[in-house]
């Protein structure tokens, strides 16, 4: 199965590949590896990039995109590539400037998608994570109707031809789309999702108003991060998926990656290492069975790698609702 075929239909008309490659590196990772992962990801036959301006990384992933295109292997309009509003240019006049600075490091005239990163408010500035002196971050409050309506406008500009969230649970969307005048809905909610963490709900909330789910952490996540727990089991040692890829003669991974798919998942698969990009790409040369599915659906146990603690005491933290 050509992986650049298996796209699924946004509620805005566009589309978007239903496998997606993760840019995101932990900082000690040089940004020069960006590139070339990128390029590889691209040669291999990944047509949809996402990365953020938090990732300090668009530079590289732009010009990773615009080599591929210079020498042929894709056109722009085979590319869908996602960029993040980051927390510290959540206020609405702060909006455009923040995209059009996206746009000015990966050197393209638009992106494909723009999504709100994460709902909780940070102190506007140049500083990603702004503490003060007892190292705690720096809330701001800001009407996140407002933060969309300029999304919209940056929609209507032609900067991005799509535009959705991240991290958001079922309330902060009801607002959006319950907001009066709303003019696009949010085309997808990138959230954490993988066999320990399944989101049937939110999943559930999302398909029954054509929003997207789209899964990042779908391998579980790297115990090098800053903000993940240590103590939480290795999604990939799991007997379960062990069991089930040993049956199917493919990784654990695999496994993962497809029965997101299968879910009507749109999922993200991040890896700097080169044999497994090639090998995620190969998640459309099989199919779970109904018996599979089932089995990694009991694998739930509501397990967040990614709970970013530190922002707990905002108003807008969205892990405290149960979806």
């Amino acid at each position: 199965m050509d992986p650049k075929s298996q796209r699924v239909k946004l509620n805005d008309g566009h589309f978007i590949p239903v496998l997606g490659f993760g840019t995101y590196a932990p900082p000690e990772v040089p940004k020069s590896e960006a590139l070339e992962v990128t390029k590889f990801a691209i040669e291999a036959g990944f047509r949809h990039i996402d990365s953020a301006h938090l990732y300090q990384n668009e530079e590289q992933v732009g010009q990773a995109i615009r080599s591929k295109i210079a020498d042929g292997t894709v056109k722009r309009e085979d590319i869908f590539y996602t960029s993040k509003l980051w927390s510290t240019s959540l206020r609405p006049e702060l909006v455009r400037p923040a995209l059009e600075k996206s746009l000015n490091n990966l050197q393209l005239d638009y992106v494909d998608l723009y999504i709100i990163h994460f709902p909780v408010a940070l102190k506007p500035g140049e500083t990603l994570f702004p503490t003060d002196e007892n190292g705690k971050p720096i809330f701001d409050s800001v009407d996140l109707c407002r933060t969309w309506e300029a999304l919209e406008k940056c929609k209507d500009a032609g900067l991005t031809k799509s535009i959705g969230v991240s991290n958001f649970n079922h309330k902060q969307l009801e607002k959006i789309l319950n907001k009066p005048g709303l003019k696009y809905k949010p085309v997808c909610n990138q959230v954490e999702c993988h066999p320990y963490l399944n989101q049937s709900k939110l999943l559930e909330f999302c398909k029954s108003h054509d929003i997207v789910l789209v899964a990042y952490g779908a391998l579980g996540a790297q115990r090098t991060l800053q903000w993940v727990n240590p103590n939480l089991p290795f999604l990939l040692e799991d007997p379960v998926l062990s069991a089930i890829a040993k049956k199917h003669k493919q990784t654990p991974a695999l496994v993962a990656l497809r029965y997101q798919i299968q879910r009507g998942v749109v999922v993200l698969a991040k890896s700097y290492n080169k044999k497994r990009i090639k090998e995620n790409i190969q998640v459309f040369d099989f199919e779970l069975t109904l018996e599979d599915m089932k089995a990694i659906d009991g694998l739930n146990s509501n397990i967040r790698y990614y709970d970013f603690q530190q922002a707990v005491d905002h108003p807008e933290y969205p892990y405290s609702e149960e979806y």
